[in-house]
């Protein structure tokens, strides 16, 4: 009886501290974050990168003309911790769901209230703080950018926030308000 008692306890306490070990997969679509800080605004956006993978991107994966969650996984969020302007639009400090509508010669960029989502599938466009339109442009010669990429070209108190993929890049610039003394 004892025996069955001390195998039953074995079992009970290994158990779990063998399953504990297995390593997490990592996701196909990584975490990945692009930043930038002037004076006291700091700018964050936290995005997933899906890959290319020999598929065709604009227009078959991301369809035309239909809501985009900007990434993959979760919907990519854009934090700025004081206003700015975006296309000379005023933005109030705050962390926003962004999300695009991608057309073969533009790009609705959209300022979301609505945070936490997966995708786009529940996205409000009530919830809408903010939209600017930005033209794509192709990347030139044979360049293919494999990774979904957001990247920030940051200079003094203006920014462009650069969205990369396949062959299509787009932009809106940030402009930095001074502070007040």
């Amino acid at each position: 009886m004892l025996r069955k008692q001390l195998l039953l306890f074995l079992l009970i306490a290994v158990t779990p501290a063998v399953f504990a070990q297995e390593a997490v997969p990592p996701r196909p679509s990584p975490l990945s974050i692009a930043a930038c800080k002037y004076k006291d605004t700091y700018l964050k956006i936290v995005y997933n990168q899906p890959h290319k993978r020999n598929r065709e991107v604009f227009g078959s994966l991301v369809p035309f003309g239909q809501v985009w969650r900007l990434g993959a996984n979760e919907a990519t969020e854009l934090t700025v911790t004081r206003e700015v302007f975006i296309n000379s639009q005023f933005l109030p400090a705050g962390t926003y769901a962004l999300f695009a509508i991608p057309e073969k010669d533009k790009w609705t960029i959209i300022f979301n209230s609505d945070l936490g989502q997966w995708g786009s599938y529940n996205y409000n466009q009530a919830k809408d703080v903010m939209r600017v339109e930005v033209a794509t442009k192709m990347l030139p010669g044979e360049l293919v950018y494999e990774p979904f990429t957001i990247t920030i070209d940051q200079k003094n108190n203006k920014a462009d926030i650069i969205f990369t993929w396949d062959t299509t890049t787009v932009s809106f610039g940030v402009d930095f308000i001074e502070p007040k003394p």
